[in-house]
């Protein structure tokens, strides 16, 4: 598995997929990313380090993801995080978070020291949809108040049951309320979610345009970043 890259292309910066303890939810419908998490603290902090004494600051800017959030990372992978930041240039970090976290984000921020945006996992906006179907448990109602705690949502496009008018919807509201956003096409995994091929389709032809809209990133594999498997 891939886990160091370096973005050039939008809001370039290099990217890390580091390993946390279990997320703090865990039962989204669509993910089978916590395969990847560990209880193994030892285990975690020296492959941690070993990814992360790839990073050179050459982009000034560092996102660090694992399959969760921020906050399980293991102490001492939080703390090299910090001193490479200090070390190596870095003046910007991207984090990602769950929506349980949201009271917590101020705190990360101070401790690194340096300007954090957050990314979450949306899904979509429709509340319906994320919470019945893809069992998000984010329980926010309208993109405003995911506005408030969080810079950069990731939504995500293609999924059976999902509709067009769901996907305007949401990418309407990444593009009204934040400077960042990110679309993922979903991916069948070895969850029972499924991809709903003519979706795809469709959204790859008509939201052409994303691909020259430097504040929207789009995944259409889910490996796009460059790390991952």
């Amino acid at each position: 598995m891939e886990r160091y890259n370096v973005i050039r292309e939008k809001n370039p910066r290099e990217i890390v997929l580091l390993k946390g303890f279990p997320c703090i939810w865990g039962k989204c419908a669509f993910c089978d990313y916590t395969d990847d998490n560990s209880r193994d603290e030892d285990e975690m902090l020296a492959l941690n380090s070993r990814i992360l004494s790839r990073v050179t600051g050459e982009k000034g800017v560092l996102e660090v993801i694992n399959s969760g959030s921020c906050f399980e990372l293991p102490e001492g992978t939080r703390e090299e995080i910090r001193r490479i930041a200090r070390e190596r240039g870095i003046r910007r970090l991207f984090f990602e978070s769950h929506w349980l976290y949201r009271k917590r984000l101020e705190e990360m921020r101070a401790y690194m020291g340096i300007p954090v945006t957050y990314k979450i996992g949306v899904e979509t906006f429709n509340h319906e949809f994320r919470e019945r179907v893809l069992n998000k448990h984010a329980g926010f109602k309208r993109p405003e108040e995911v506005a408030r705690y969080f810079d950069s949502p990731c939504i995500m496009v293609g999924i059976k049951g999902q509709t067009k008018e769901m996907i305007d919807y949401d990418i309407r509201m990444v593009k009204k309320h934040f400077r960042l956003g990110t679309v993922s096409v979903f991916t069948n995994n070895t969850t029972k979610i499924r991809q709903d091929p003519e979706l795809v389709k469709w959204f790859v032809r008509e939201y052409a345009w994303l691909r020259e809209d430097p504040s929207i990133e789009v995944l259409y594999e889910n490996t796009d970043f460059g790390v991952g498997d």
